[in-house]
């Protein structure tokens, strides 16, 4: 017989595929619909790596089995493809980005086809394709006049390497992830996308989505939402300061209005505008250096937990607002202007971090909790500088040194203290958020244009949608210089104003590259629409979006605002549905060889191509799967690779062998266990545990060449079971036994319960709770009967001694008390 030719049978069957079209959807709405979903690549110089792969078969192993279950199913590919890679690389080759992204799209593509994903390559979109980014500016417009995207001045993550915006994703300990070099903040005029408005709804629908916990507790930390109260304290700025001899409020928000009573000091954030307006003249020398070198730091910098908290007294005072005694009032760059009021109460007895800036700087530290258990008690604690209280009592107690409060339970006493903010008009109950907008601002040209013009008289101007796209020029330098390099196109800002028709000119920042994959899953339901974004018919079909499947380093960003610009489309009728990925699965990591995560300077990157010639595509697709745990961390390992092949050279074999032999045998209880193993697959698939899928399958060929034979019936539902993982493979054996039709048009099996029950069961047998013997009982067998089996298995261990009691566990374990 022949050997597996496992590149001429790979070749024949993907331009096979190709060619009959078969992984078209047909938008039939009639028919039951899957959506499977991969998260698009960013199409790098580099190609594929070996960890593209697996969670692209995974999609592909549902997707396909799917199929044979009978459902339309719409399983698409394109390409992530603007991004500040390709423009850095047009920076120093001097490659236009255009033309080396459309180069590494081209041999992605080819490497997707290579391992036979069944893609429905009709529908491939990419996002640098002014028929894809039209519409993405289209959507910047819709949200535009919802009210959902303004324009502000804010404190960015700034890289003078890169000459761009940096979100906090992107900064790693002070340092630009790319380019390894210092990152700064910096004040520009940006835009945002109102994410804010949804934070309540973003957190509540999290409870119904089928996700892993650890990404909706990512979600949900990131949202930050807390109830407590905003507190109002009071001052008065001296004659000589920028304010003058005024009044000015410093607002600070808290989850523990019970420790109010411990306040000893306030801080405010370096970029606060109050700090400039109240300092006296003899201290803004050192307050505005101290503002300076703040500047210096990155936000994940400042709030950092391990970061040694520093700051500066700004000189001024407030008022206690429940005990009239002053307070003073220090800068400090571990507070931020853009969350919260950009101001924070110091209560060092009962906040680790404002105990470490007390012991530090020699403030006060005024204890108000007693602890429930009585230790330790506060009321000795101290009220002033050097107090004998060696770290913070952060939980809950009795209120001390509280007043009107003390006494009462801490807890209780939060909501009092609230109303009697309230009452003085000098606070009230908040729910504050650490989400923050979306700033979609970018100094960079590889982007889609934000569709906004500036006059001179009409000011701030969208773009007429009859005039999109706003497309990219070609006369751009590239060198970085702080500004965007549209900025310096004289074609691009060749424009005049929608409304007047003078003069004006363009916006120069591009969008941040999370718009453009924050509704892709919507453009793939109908790529071709040209008077939309997406036929509203074709998205009430497919979407939402039923299985989405990539990286857990999506955790919060993408996933948190292709789900706010679902709710926003849903609000305005759009679309019909409020989050659009309803399961999400993760893969885990691909190490090398060596257990480290693949990378070019380590030298441990597989090349899929590679193997791919090496060992074929069902190979890898079969390795990849059978690796470990989809979602745990694994090394690759060569062995077990020629394992894999190994296999499927046993099933190429076994098949030819029916074939050409006619060789059949029905017995040696291979039925059975076809049945359990088509129960098996069916159910490893659905739950992600394709390792333990393979697993059965390789076990099931074991009873086959076991068995020496198998019959027709029992090949062609094995052949059926291995083709989502081996598709190619598998084709081919199907056309072998003599079908005209793809495997892909046959059903999927099915599987008798009764069959798949074992009709014997190994029982274990215990004498005085240690296991003494086991031994194997037909599963009818009846009480008594196991008694006795169970009794004469471990007559040796019952020599001398009285049996007082048996007692049967079914199916399990029989355990004999003596004495």
């Amino acid at each position: 017989m022949p050997s597996y030719d496992f590149r001429k049978v790979e070749k024949k069957w993907q331009d096979r595929w190709e060619e009959s079209g078969i992984f078209r959807s047909d938008d039939d709405a009639s028919r039951k619909k899957f959506y499977a979903l991969d998260m698009f690549p960013y199409p790098s110089g580099d190609g594929l790596h070996v960890g593209h792969p697996e969670s692209y078969t995974a999609t592909d192993i549902i997707s396909r089995k799917r199929r044979m279950e009978g459902w339309n199913v719409l399983h698409p590919m394109g390409f992530d493809a603007f991004g500040l890679p390709a423009e850095n690389h047009a920076i120093k080759k001097g490659i236009h980005p255009r033309i080396s992204t459309e180069r590494n799209t081209d041999n992605f593509r080819r490497q997707l086809k290579s391992i036979g994903f069944s893609y429905d390559w009709s529908r491939e979109i990419s996002t640098c394709d002014p028929a894809y980014y039209r519409w993405t500016q289209w959507l910047f417009l819709f949200l535009y006049r919802h009210g959902l995207a303004y324009r502000a001045k804010a404190p960015v993550n700034w890289c003078d390497s890169c000459q761009t915006v940096l979100a906090n994703e992107q900064v790693e300990d002070g340092i630009c992830e790319r380019c390894r070099n210092p990152v700064r903040q910096k004040d520009l005029e940006q835009w945002f996308f109102r994410v804010t408005e949804y934070a309540d709804r973003l957190l509540d629908d999290l409870e119904g989505l089928d996700w892993p916990d650890r990404i909706k507790n990512a979600q949900s930390n990131w949202i930050g939402r807390s109830e407590g109260a905003e507190i109002v304290f009071r001052g008065r700025a001296s004659a000589e300061s920028s304010l003058g001899d005024r009044d000015f409020d410093v607002r600070v928000f808290t989850t523990r209005p019970d420790t109010l009573f411990g306040v000893t000091y306030l801080v405010v954030s370096p970029e606060n505008p109050l700090v400039l307006g109240v300092c006296p003249p003899e201290r803004r020398p050192e307050v505005m250096a101290y503002m300076e070198a703040a500047r210096k730091k990155s936000e994940l910098q400042r709030v950092s937990l391990e970061q040694d908290k520093t700051g500066v007294p700004l000189g001024v005072y407030v008022t206690h607002p429940m005990t009239g005694e002053p307070v003073p009032v220090w800068v400090a760059d571990y507070v931020v202007a853009t969350y919260g009021t950009g101001a924070v109460m110091g209560v060092p007895a009962h906040d680790d971090r404002d105990f470490a800036f007390a012991e530090k700087y020699g403030l006060p530290v005024v204890a108000v909790i007693a602890p429930p258990d009585g230790q330790g008690n506060p009321e000795n604690g101290g009220k002033g500088a050097g107090s004998a209280l060696s770290a913070a009592h952060t939980g809950p107690g009795v209120l001390v040194n509280s007043g009107d409060f003390n006494g009462m339970d801490s807890v209780e006493a939060q909501t009092k203290i609230v109303v009697a903010l309230e009452d003085a008009g000098a606070g009230r109950c908040r729910v504050q958020y650490h989400l923050r907008d979306w700033l979609v601002s970018r100094q960079r040209y590889w982007g889609a244009p934000i569709p906004i013009v500036y006059c001179d008289e009409c000011g701030e101007v969208p773009v007429p949608e009859s005039d999109l796209p706003v497309l990219l020029p070609d006369d751009v330098d590239f060198r970085p210089t702080g500004e965007s390099p549209l900025a310096r196109s004289a074609d691009f800002h060749r424009v005049k104003c929608p409304k007047c028709g003078k003069p004006a000119r363009r916006e120069s920042d591009t969008m941040d590259t999370f718009v453009d994959s924050s509704w892709y899953f919507l453009r793939y339901c109908s790529p071709n629409f040209g008077s939309a974004p997406f036929d509203s018919r074709e998205v009430a079909y497919w979407c939402p979006v039923d299985l989405y499947v990539g990286g857990a380093e999506h955790a919060v960003l993408h996933l948190m605002y292709a789900r706010f610009l679902t709710k926003a489309l849903n609000d305005h009728g759009l679309v019909g549905f409020g989050e659009p990925f309803l399961k999400l699965r993760n893969q885990g990591l691909i190490m090398g060889e060596d257990g480290q995560k693949m990378s070019k300077s380590r030298g441990n990157v597989i090349n899929p191509d590679e193997v791919i010639e090496r060992y074929g595509a069902d190979t890898l697709r079969l390795y990849e799967m059978f690796m470990g745990d989809f979602e745990a961390a694994k090394p690759w390992d060569t062995k077990g690779i020629t394992g894999c092949r190994r296999f499927l050279d046993r099933v190429w074999l076994e098949t030819h062998d029916l074939v050409h032999h006619g060789k059949e045998n029905t017995d040696h209880g291979l039925t059975a266990s076809l049945h359990r193993t088509v129960r098996k697959v069916s159910g490893d698939i659905e739950s992600f545990k394709f390792n333990t899928a393979i697993a059965a399958l390789m076990s099931l060929l074991n009873d086959w060449q076991g068995a020496g034979a198998a019959d027709r019936e029992f090949v062609e539902t094995f052949i059926k079971l291995l083709s989502p993982f081996a598709p190619h493979l598998a084709e081919e054996m199907w056309e072998l036994l003599g079908h005209q039709h793809s495997i892909l048009e046959s059903p999927w099996p099915s599987y008798d319960e009764k069959m798949c029950e074992d009709s014997e069961v190994e029982i274990g047998v215990q004498v005085n709770g240690k296991v003494r013997g086991r031994f194997a009982a037909p599963t009818d067998l009846s009480e008594d009967g196991l008694k006795s089996a169970a009794l004469d298995s471990v007559r040796p261990y019952l020599e001398g001694k009285e049996v007082v009691k048996v007692i049967v566990i079914r199916g399990r374990v029989v355990s004999i008390v003596v004495k």
